[in-house]
């Protein structure tokens, strides 16, 4: 069924109605940056919405989802609009959560050596069954989607930094210098030399080049902000102003990475020993920092919710904080059962000072450390750190168990699956086993129950419900509750 009226922010993307696409190309509007995309038949150029270009006429437009079905389909990206800068995909994807959890992977690099069978299997799905929810949500194979990620990441590091073409074409997933130039080449009709600014050329700061990553709008940096300063490990991760740094290992690389707000979404310097991790990083940055929620229609939902309509109004760009690696969620939650963010914080401190990894490009006075990996926390003396023997042999199994089983935290088919395959590790209940679902594997519809700070915001004059009766009352926010739970966290 079509849309007849005036589109909102909130609508489904009307992709089969061209006129009220269209609509939408000609009054340059914002509010669709990223949710289609429109094809010129006359010119073969694929543009935003709100490309600056004179709009062509409808009959001569064709509206696809995504970037990557315009390339498939053979057309060259907008040099004027560059649709490699448009916000992400992944977050109105609604129901299609297999898919959402298959494009984090896949932009983290699960195709640039694997391939879409071991991808399936790392989502607990079948490879037909995987190739035909792409087919029908997005209306392309994960391949084609992982080719079109790895072009449009090469030029937007041609054009916003200074780094050499031998550098992009690794960072982008390439495995030659030939790859790279003939992918480029194909998809805009010019060898990437052409493609680099010839004015002004690079956007270089201290510590490397600068990425700008667009947010769907209203984005709330100052909160996710404060969340990560209150839970900031010693040696690992630094808040200071509007500025988050932290140590990092992508694949290969290490280095630091230091990180703005902006008006778009997020300025970010990476400083890595190497550049395969960019990608890896750029993709990783999306996911914690839940850049392509579609936090409008998010917001609409929940403020059905008379108790949390005020909370929505206050704080419209809410975001649910990720973590940049599934175990060191883990352990971290681990460690945070039963004491304040502030014990649990310096437990990880001590963790981290004893046995992560040190940098050997940090910077003065910067994180300086990485998170143990579980290979060493799994042979480790966890004694003299101040933990119960409880907590110590909870993380010592939870190292074990991702040792022999390395996929044991990524994302999984669905929620009910993750939370029960966490649950059978030692150590970890259904609460700890929901905040790594809500904050690790992605999961916007986890729900901790028998989270304190949830039960005390939702107590009435002064009784808390019980957790029965908050399953019940967030029945009506899914499938969003993930995003509830951050409301009543972030209550003054």
């Amino acid at each position: 069924m079509f849309h007849t009226g005036a589109m909102t922010q909130h609508d489904p993307i009307p992709r089969n109605d061209p006129s009220l696409c269209h609509r939408a190309v000609a009054a340059r509007d914002k509010r669709f940056d990223g949710r289609f995309f429109t094809c010129v038949r006359t010119t073969g150029i694929f543009c935003r919405p709100i490309c600056p270009a004179r709009t062509p006429a409808v009959e001569n437009c064709l509206f696809v989802a995504t970037a990557a079905q315009a390339l498939a389909a053979g057309f060259r990206p907008c040099l004027r609009c560059r649709p490699e800068a448009a916000p992400g995909l992944g977050g109105w994807l609604g129901t299609a959560a297999s898919v959402n959890r298959a494009l984090a992977l896949i932009g983290e690099g699960a195709l640039d050596e694997g391939s879409v069978a071991a991808l399936a299997e790392r989502l607990g799905l079948g490879e037909r069954h995987l190739r035909r929810l792409f087919l029908h949500h997005l209306g392309i194979s994960p391949g084609a989607v992982a080719q079109a990620q790895r072009l449009l990441f090469a030029k937007t590091l041609i054009s916003d930094t200074g780094l050499p073409m031998t550098e992009i074409a690794l960072a982008a997933g390439y495995g030659s210098l030939r790859r790279f130039n003939h992918a480029l080449r194909a998809a805009y009709g010019c060898p990437p030399t052409a493609l680099r600014r010839a004015k002004g050329g690079a956007v270089v700061g201290e510590g490397g080049p600068v990425l700008r990553l667009a947010a769907r709008q209203p984005f709330d940096w100052p909160g996710l902000l404060a969340f990560f300063r209150l839970r900031a490990v010693p040696g690992l991760e630094r808040v200071e102003g509007d500025t988050y740094v932290r140590a990092i290992a992508i694949g290969a690389a290490r280095g630091v990475v230091t990180i703005r707000g902006s008006a778009e979404g997020l300025v970010v310097t990476p400083s890595l020993d190497r550049p395969e991790g960019l990608a890896a990083l750029v993709a990783r940055l999306r996911r914690v920092f839940d850049l392509d929620a579609d936090i409008g229609a998010i917001g609409a939902h929940l403020a059905a919710d008379p108790l949390l309509a005020p909370l929505v109004a206050a704080r419209p760009g809410l975001r649910v904080p990720g973590a940049w690696d599934g175990f060191e969620l883990a352990v971290r939650a681990i460690l945070g059962q039963q004491v304040s963010v502030a014990a649990a914080t310096t437990l990880a401190g001590r963790l981290v000072g004893a046995f992560g990894e040190p940098l050997t490009n940090a910077p003065p006075g910067g994180p300086s450390r990485l998170f143990p990996k579980a290979a060493r926390l799994a042979e480790a003396d966890l004694g003299g750190l101040g933990l119960t023997t409880a907590r110590a042999r909870a993380i010592s199994g939870l190292a074990r168990a991702v040792v022999e089983t390395p996929s044991l935290l990524d994302p999984g088919p669905d929620l009910d699956s993750a939370v029960a395959r966490l649950c059978r590790l030692p150590g970890i209940g259904p609460w700890t086993a929901q905040y790594i679902a809500l904050r690790a594997l992605g999961e916007a519809d986890a729900l901790p129950v028998g989270d304190i700070g949830v039960l005390r915001a939702l107590a009435e004059d002064g009784v808390r419900p019980t957790p029965a009766a908050l399953l019940a009352r967030a029945e009506g926010w899914r499938p969003w509750r993930s995003y509830g739970v951050l409301h009543l966290w972030s209550m003054p």
